[in-house]
């Protein structure tokens, strides 16, 4: 004998499988309405055993977390879920250089723990080093931006950076960078 569910049971699921990706967004607030016209109240989340996924292929920020795409590749999910681990720690010059875990971490130091974590980088690079790093251009997934005296990066649409709006050191931002006068190195394939 089978079970009927109530209609707006299935309703609800109806949308959630029609939602459209979720884009980066500082809030986790409400996805653009899906087909009819219903609004859907936020992103479909994921719960994957190593770190926070949003459906789709952008990443997300929610309450400063950044969310990993279902839809990106696992390096890239893996550099998420490295960058929220140290996102707390305070700015601290030489940072992230000496040790992968350190007490706090500089721009190139909290980029280069990221990478490592994605499996993309076997040692800890200053700004000028990522200047030369991986291949020029924008990637796919991850852009590397670096100058003499700052590096940063954008990750599945989401900024990694040390500085910003707000407390210094390891964030998620969501406000746009000045990208002028800095060198733009992705990983390969990537």
């Amino acid at each position: 004998m089978g079970c009927r569910l109530p209609t707006s049971l299935l309703a609800a699921a109806a949308l959630c499988a029609a939602a459209p990706a979720a884009s980066a967004d500082t809030l986790g607030g409400a996805t653009p309405p899906a087909t009819g016209g219903t609004r859907v109240t936020g992103p479909v989340v994921l719960h994957h055993r190593h770190g926070p996924t949003v459906s789709g292929r952008h990443g997300m920020i929610i309450r400063g977390v950044g969310y990993a795409p279902s839809r990106a590749p696992d390096a890239v999910k893996a550099v998420i879920w490295a960058a929220n681990r140290i996102r707390h720690k305070p700015y601290r010059w030489g940072g992230g250089h000496g040790r992968w875990k350190d007490r706090g971490y500089d721009c190139s130091g909290a980029v280069s723990y990221a990478l490592h974590g994605g499996g993309l980088l076997d040692y800890s690079l200053a700004s000028t080093g990522f200047m030369h790093w991986g291949v020029r251009g924008r990637g796919r997934w991850i852009s590397v931006y670096a100058s003499r005296t700052h590096a940063f990066m954008i990750v599945a649409g989401m900024r990694f950076d040390t500085s910003g709006a707000g407390q210094s050191g390891p964030r998620w931002r969501p406000e746009p960078r000045w990208e002028r006068h800095f060198k733009v190195r992705h990983p390969a394939g990537l």
